[in-house]
């Protein structure tokens, strides 16, 4: 519902929408996707208390992994993604790892995208054979040029990050570099409209 000060388009159907009235829903568009940072916090706090039989809660889980991450001397991207591989866990209960990087493909290379995506799979390495599945389905991989990077993020940031004892960075200070990384799309569909109105 518009409220008294907001100007919005005038048609009632995609086929009779003018250029003026996109200019009004690319404008508001514009001003929306620049709270991307906030509502990306706002969702990773819905983690905070939801354990799901872990001995962290899944926003503690996300944290460890990133305060791996960047005490290894991960970049600002890279932290960013080990933040949120799991920010998919409400909504995407069957596929999590989907979500993520859904949110993240945008903002990040190929090769970041690529391991947040797959990084179920490699994970099941884990545990999938207590679940009568596959632990080897990341095999599968082996020829795929980001294989070693997902390798590497799931066996020394996610696999280790359970520690309820482990000295764990707080959100606030992954706060800059999640809005460093959403600042501005690097490859997106309307990558270019965005430039144009924000120029």
């Amino acid at each position: 519902m518009q409220t008294e000060n907001q100007t919005c388009a005038n048609f009632t159907h995609m086929e009779h929408g003018t250029a003026q009235d996109w200019q009004i829903i690319a404008k508001n568009f514009i001003e929306y996707a620049a709270e991307l940072p906030d509502r990306i916090i706002s969702h990773l706090l819905m983690l905070d208390g939801d354990f799901g039989g872990f001995q962290v809660d899944r926003l503690t889980h996300c944290l460890q992994t990133a305060t791996l991450a960047h005490r290894d001397g991960k970049d600002d991207e890279y932290v960013v993604c080990a933040l949120l591989h799991d920010i998919g866990d409400t909504l995407g209960s069957f596929n999590h790892a989907d979500i993520a990087a859904a949110i993240l493909e945008p903002f990040v290379s190929e090769a970041n995208h690529w391991m947040i995506k797959h990084h179920a799979i490699f994970q099941g390495y884990y545990f999938f054979h207590y679940l009568n599945m596959d632990r080897d389905q990341y095999k599968a991989y082996s020829e795929h040029p980001h294989y070693e990077r997902t390798l590497e993020f799931v066996r020394q940031y996610d696999a280790p990050a359970f520690d309820s004892k482990l000295d764990t960075l707080p959100l606030e200070f992954f706060e800059p570099m999640i809005r460093k990384v959403f600042k501005k799309p690097v490859r997106s569909l309307y990558k270019k409209a965005e430039e144009e109105f924000t120029a």
